[in-house]
C-alpha cells in the first residue's frame, strides 16, 4: 500500500468550522471504503469527542509527539467503518513549551504518522486555531492544506498569514506542500456579504476555491453531542448531504491533480479588497 495523503486542515482563527470539517469530510471519505485517520492536533480535543472518542491516561499524542509513545498505541477505531483517530488532551497545550529543546521540532508529528502512513488512505490533521509549532507541525508533514473560511467579514482577516505561512514552509521544511483548497462555511444564501466573500476569495484564488459551500445545519451543529459524524447521526440531512458533495468534489481534484496541478499561490500575493469588505 503506498503512503497516505496528509491533509492539513488549517485556520488561525477559530470558529470557522474546521473541526466540524475535519470530522465530517473524513467520514464522507471513509464511507467510500478509504482507510482514514484524523489527528486531533487541537488541545480543545473536538475532534476527539466529536467522533465518540477519548484519551486515556496514557499513550497520549502528546507523548507521540515527545517520542515517548508510539502511532499504534495512541490510535483509536472510531464507530465509523474505515475510520480512525488520533485523540488528544488538553495538555498538548504543553508540546509548544516542551519541545523548545528537541533537534528538529518541526518534524516531530511527521516522524510520528511516519509509523503508520502505509495503514490509510488520508491523514486528516485538526490544526489549532494559531500559527504556532503545532501547526507547523501539521504543515511539515502534510502534501496539501484545505482552509475553512467563515463567509463572514472577520473570517478575512489573517488570510494572507495563513498563506504566506504555507509559502514559507513549502520553502524551508516541506517541499512537496499546496494549499488544495478553501471551503465557504456557516455559508448563508440569503446574505448578501457570504456571496460577496465568495466573490473576492473567487476572483484571487480561483480554482482553489470549493464549489461546495457548507451552509450553517442544526442537525450537523446537534451531532458533536453525541459524538458521532453527521452520516452517522442523520444521513438525509442537508449537512450530511453538503459533505458528501464536498467528498466528491475533493475526489475529483485528486484525480485532476495528477493529470493539470491547481494553480500554485505565491508569497506575495495579497487578497484584493480584503480589507475594504
Amino acid at each position: 500500500m503506498s503512503k497516505a495523503t496528509i491533509i492539513a486542515m488549517s485556520n488561525q482563527k477559530g470558529g470557522v468550522g474546521k473541526t466540524t470539517s475535519t470530522i465530517n469530510l473524513g467520514a464522507s471519505i471513509a464511507v467510500q471504503e478509504k482507510k482514514v485517520l484524523l489527528v486531533d492536533l487541537d488541545p480543545q480535543a473536538n475532534t476527539s469527542s466529536g467522533v465518540g472518542v477519548t484519551a486515556g491516561q496514557e499513550h497520549l499524542l502528546y507523548d507521540g509527539l515527545i517520542g515517548q509513545s508510539s502511532a499504534e498505541q495512541i490510535i483509536k477505531k472510531t464507530d465509523t467503518p474505515f475510520l480512525d483517530v488520533m485523540p488528544t488532551t488538553p495538555d498538548l497545550i504543553g508540546f509548544e513549551i516542551e519541545a523548545v529543546d528537541l533537534p528538529e521540532r518541526e518534524y516531530q508529528l511527521k516522524k510520528l504518522l511516519q509509523q503508520v502512513s502505509e495503514q490509510y488512505d488520508y491523514i486528516l490533521i485538526d490544526c489549532p486555531p494559531s500559527l504556532g509549532l503545532l501547526t507547523v507541525n501539521a504543515l511539515s508533514c502534510a502534501d496539501q492544506v484545505i482552509v475553512p473560511l467563515q463567509a463572514e467579514y472577520y473570517a478575512l482577516e489573517g488570510l494572507s498569514r495563513l498563506v504566506q505561512t504555507i509559502d514559507l514552509v513549502r520553502e524551508n521544511l516541506n517541499a512537496k506542500l499546496r494549499l488544495e483548497g478553501i471551503l465557504l462555511t456557516m455559508f448563508d444564501k440569503r446574505n448578501s456579504l457570504c456571496h460577496q466573500v465568495e466573490l473576492e476569495v473567487k476572483n484571487h484564488f480561483g480554482r482553489i476555491l470549493y464549489r461546495t459551500k457548507i451552509p450553517r445545519n442544526v442537525r450537523v451543529s446537534e451531532a458533536p453531542s453525541f459524538g458521532k459524524p453527521i452520516l452517522m447521526y442523520d444521513i438525509r440531512s442537508s449537512g450530511a448531504q453538503n459533505y458528501l458533495a464536498l467528498a466528491k468534489e475533493f475526489f475529483d481534484r485528486q484525480k485532476q491533480k495528477q493529470q493539470a496541478p491547481l494553480q500554485e499561490l505565491q508569497t506575495n500575493s495579497e487578497p484584493a479588497n480584503i480589507e475594504r469588505l
